[in-house]
C-alpha cells in the first residue's frame, strides 16, 4: 500500500512538471491520464482516442488505478516533450493542431497522425495534403433543397483554386472558387455530422458557405489540412502577415433579433457570424443558408465604433429583450438576445474586435 502511493505521489508530481503540466495532444491543462505505452500525460478527451488505439497506446489514470514501480520509471524516462520531440518533429507549419475545445474528429486524427501513422517522425515523408492538388468526393448540402450529394472537389495550387463538379463532369465545374479568400472550419453541431465543414469564400462582396462532410474521418481532415497548405503557399507570396490566419474560427457565431435602420420595423430572427479577421458581422435567415443577407463592418474605437448593452424602448415584435446596440458613424445597429449570458458574450466579443487596431486590408 506505502509502494502505490509512493508511486502515485510520483506520477502527480511528475504531471506537474512544467512538460508534463498541458495534454500532450490537445494543450489542456492538468492532465489526469497517462500512456504507459507511450510515456506521454493526455486529459480526459483524448485518452479516449488513446484507448482505441490499445495496440499503440494503453491509457491509465494516474490518480486512481494501480501503477507498478516499472510503469513509472518508464514515465520518469520519457514525458510529452520527448514524445514531442519525436512524433512531432516534422510538422508542416500549415498543419492544424488541435485546442482543448476543438471537434473530435481534429483530436482523433492528429493523435493518429502522429502514433500511429507516424506522419511527422521522417522529414520527407509522402502526406496527401502536400502534392499540390487534392481531389475527393464530398457530400455537399444542396442550396435549395437541403440534401446532401456527393460531389467531385479538386484543389489546386497551379491556379490557386478549388473547384467543384455536378455529375455531369464534362460541364466544367459548378464553382471555382479563388484560395485568396477561402477559409474552411469545421461545424459538426451546425451541420449535424461529425466530420461537417464549412467552407467561406467570397462571390461579387457576398460571403457564400459551402456545407460539408465526409464519411472518413482521415479523409475530412486530409481535406482541411490540403485547404491550410494551399493557402499557406498563396499567402507566402502574396499577404505574408496573414499566415497567421491560414485557417481560422469565427469568434461568435449565434442566433440575434435584428432590425431595420429606422428601429421601427419589425425584429426578424438572424443567424450571425463575427469573423474578427475581416471585422465582419454576417447575418443570415438561418444557420445552415449558402449566402449572407447581409453584413455589418465592425471598425476600431478609434474611427467611432463602440457597444453596449442596452434594453430598448419602443420597439415592435422582438420576442427577446436582452438588446445590444452597435454605434458606427453612419449608423445605430440594434439586436436582441434571448438570454442574459448570450447578451454578454456578442458583446465582449464585439469589443474584442473594436479594441483592436483596423489593418490597411481592413475597409467598410
Amino acid at each position: 500500500m506505502a509502494n502505490r502511493e509512493k508511486n502515485k505521489k510520483t506520477l502527480l508530481e511528475l504531471a506537474k512538471l512544467p512538460e508534463n503540466s498541458c495534454c500532450a495532444d490537445c494543450g489542456a491543462a492538468d492532465p489526469d491520464w497517462a500512456s504507459y505505452t507511450l510515456g506521454i500525460f493526455v486529459c480526459l478527451n483524448c485518452s479516449g482516442t488513446h484507448r482505441n488505439l490499445s495496440t499503440i497506446s494503453r491509457i491509465k489514470s494516474i490518480r486512481l488505478d494501480f501503477w507498478d514501480d516499472e510503469l513509472v520509471q518508464f514515465m520518469k524516462s520519457n514525458g510529452n516533450r520527448a514524445a514531442k520531440n519525436f512524433y512531432e518533429k516534422y510538422v508542416p507549419v500549415f498543419y492544424y493542431q488541435p485546442q482543448p475545445d476543438d471537434c473530435e474528429v481534429l483530436r482523433e486524427q492528429w493523435i493518429r497522425a502522429k502514433y500511429e501513422r507516424k506522419e511527422f517522425t521522417e522529414e520527407k515523408t509522402e502526406r496527401p495534403y502536400t502534392a499540390g492538388v487534392y481531389e475527393g468526393m464530398l457530400w455537399k448540402k444542396g442550396k435549395d433543397n437541403g440534401q446532401f450529394l456527393e460531389r467531385k472537389f479538386v484543389l489546386s495550387v497551379h491556379d490557386f483554386t478549388l473547384k467543384y463538379y455536378k455529375e455531369d463532369e464534362s460541364k466544367g465545374p459548378k464553382a471555382t472558387i479563388s484560395v485568396k479568400g477561402l477559409n474552411a472550419t469545421f461545424q459538426p453541431e451546425k451541420i449535424g455530422h461529425a466530420h461537417g465543414l464549412q467552407i467561406t469564400y467570397s462571390v461579387d462582396d457576398h460571403t457564400r458557405n459551402l456545407f460539408v462532410y465526409h464519411k472518413n474521418g482521415w479523409e475530412i481532415v486530409n481535406w482541411f489540412n490540403a485547404i491550410r497548405a494551399i493557402r499557406h503557399v498563396y499567402l507566402k507570396t502574396a499577404f505574408p502577415t496573414l499566415i497567421p490566419w491560414i485557417t481560422r474560427s469565427y469568434l461568435k457565431e449565434g442566433y440575434m433579433e435584428k432590425t431595420g435602420p429606422l428601429q421601427r420595423e419589425p425584429f426578424k430572427k438572424r443567424w450571425f457570424i463575427l469573423d474578427s479577421l475581416d471585422r465582419k458581422l454576417l447575418y443570415f435567415k438561418t444557420q445552415l443558408d449558402a449566402i449572407e443577407l447581409g453584413v455589418v463592418f465592425i471598425g476600431s474605437e478609434n474611427h467611432g465604433y463602440s457597444v453596449r448593452e442596452c434594453v430598448p424602448k419602443g420597439t415592435r415584435g422582438n420576442k427577446w429583450k436582452c438588446g445590444v446596440i452597435v454605434e458606427t458613424p453612419d449608423r445605430q445597429f440594434v439586436f436582441m438576445c434571448e438570454q442574459e449570458r448570450d447578451q454578454r458574450e456578442w458583446v465582449e466579443a464585439l469589443k474584442t474586435v473594436i479594441s483592436k487596431p483596423m489593418m490597411p486590408r481592413n475597409k467598410p
